[in-house]
């Protein structure tokens, strides 16, 4: 009976019936085909804003600055073939840097290094923006498909959230986001199902994910955040503590462990970058950290701060206040899952790093229309209510779909007031109503449960067996 009970407890309740309905072969692949045509309308979407006809440098003519806006198929990767050396060819970061108005110059992009290596592969093919776009998302589709995948394999039809959600029609092609979400997703995966047919320990499990979670940092900086939460539930010794070593209250070892993989996973990517080009490595952190809150960041401070006070306070203020409010949400969010393993003796880390991607998303001086994508899988990993999912994506289509028309308004000397067309409400519902549901989420997630277990059902029946 002993056994039993240690094979049915699973790290964080699953919440699901004592016999979840078949998912076999045929409707993971389904999901995943499924995926393959969202993505594809995506890029469509995307594809309007290029050609017929092209300039010297590749870009699209004649009216590409205002089809993109009015259109709404503006995409960063089609933006950023001119200006970043990539219609070059050139290899970044080696030669990089950044000058004294915060200009990126020489191959240096504002992403970290594995982002820039997709885009110059994406670009090696490519003498015009349609085709950057084309081959880059083509470069990106297998991270999109395989991201439907691992969601099918642990979550089953709940993975049509993100292979038909508004989402990836949106953002698949917007930037280069795809293989960062995989890297997270894949990494939940690993923690929880392993690899191959032998059974891992934990703690084993737990470092293949920090590893995964550390390339993610690799391709953008969030996937970090989930390693805090990842460590704290090998600390606790997993599900129930079942994999605590004996006679010990906590897994200090193990968690070092984790923290440790990703630390060295982090410096082994980027290492070879820093010492070929140190300046165009350190340009991309120096970008980001340069850049204004401005109308283009689609965050709360601007919003919120702007009407009251002038722009450099406001700048000064918001690079003081957004970064501890982001740490004060992390420590919130780890908090609170630690009182939850106190109550139920598994640490929630799967919830605690969804909350904490909701700090990030709400409190970062920049929120660029792409980043719903990485919350997206959590909507699938957790078993919240579908009424939040609905309303975060209306929420977010009225943004991603506002925004450019609103600009558009502004650009071209169309009516942009508040009173004057359904953009500039849009970005308002789209930006306050965001706001409102990642607060309000923060919280749904902390209290919801994973819609998948330690091991798939037939391990646990074999182990069970035995």
């Amino acid at each position: 009976m002993s056994v039993a009970r240690e094979v049915v407890s699973v790290p964080e309740r699953t919440g699901a019936g004592s016999r979840a309905p078949r998912f076999g072969r045929a409707a993971l692949a389904a999901v995943v085909l499924l995926c393959g045509l969202t993505m594809f309308v995506g890029f469509l979407n995307k594809d309007r804003c290029t050609g017929p006809e092209f300039d010297q440098w590749g870009r699209s003519a004649p009216d590409y600055e205002k089809r993109n806006k009015a259109d709404v198929c503006y995409s960063d990767i089609q933006h950023l073939w001119i200006g970043r050396d990539v219609d070059r060819h050139v290899f970044p970061y080696v030669d990089g840097g950044i000058t004294s108005q915060g200009v990126l110059v020489g191959g240096a992009v504002e992403y970290p290094v594995l982002t820039g290596l997709m885009i110059w592969l994406g670009a090696i093919p490519a003498h015009d923006d349609a085709a950057f776009l084309l081959f880059s998302a083509l470069l990106m589709a297998p991270f999109g498909l395989a991201t439907g995948w691992l969601l099918g394999k642990l979550s089953r039809w709940r993975a049509l959230i993100w292979a038909l959600g508004p989402p990836v029609v949106l953002y698949a092609f917007h930037n280069w986001d795809l293989p960062v979400v995989l890297c997270a997703v894949a990494a939940v995966y690993v923690a929880h199902r392993g690899w191959g047919r032998r059974e891992r320990p934990l703690v084993d499990r737990a470092v293949a994910a920090s590893v995964l979670l550390g390339i993610g940092f690799a391709f953008k900086l969030y996937p970090a955040i989930f390693v805090l939460p990842l460590c704290l539930y090998v600390l606790t010794g997993g599900p129930g503590g079942r994999s605590l070593p004996s006679g010990a209250r906590y897994d200090v070892a193990g968690a070092v462990r984790v923290a440790s993989a990703a630390v060295v996973t982090v410096t082994l990517v980027n290492l070879p970058f820093v010492l070929a080009g140190p300046a165009g490595w350190k340009a991309s952190f120096a970008f980001q950290g340069l850049r204004r809150v401005d109308i283009t960041t689609n965050s709360v401070w601007f919003w919120g701060l702007r009407p009251f006070m002038p722009d450099e306070d406001m700048q000064v203020l918001v690079g003081v206040l957004s970064p501890v409010a982001i740490l004060a949400s992390f420590a919130l969010a780890c908090r609170l899952g630690w009182r939850r393993y106190l109550r139920e003796g598994s640490y929630p880390w799967v919830a605690v790093s969804a909350a904490m991607l909701c700090g990030f998303l709400l409190l970062h001086k920049v929120h660029s229309p792409q980043y719903t994508l990485w919350l997206v899988p959590m909507f699938v990993l957790l078993r919240v209510n579908w009424g939040w999912v609905v309303a975060y994506f209306a929420a977010d289509l009225a943004m991603g779909v506002g925004i450019f028309r609103w600009y558009y308004a502004i650009e071209f000397g169309r009516p942009s007031g508040i009173y004057d067309g359904f953009a500039a409400q849009a970005v308002v519902i789209g930006v306050w109503g965001r706001a409102a549901l990642l607060v309000a989420l923060f919280l749904v997630f902390l209290k919801s449960e994973v819609t998948f277990g330690d091991l798939d059902p037939d391990r646990r029946r074999r182990t069970a067996t035995a």
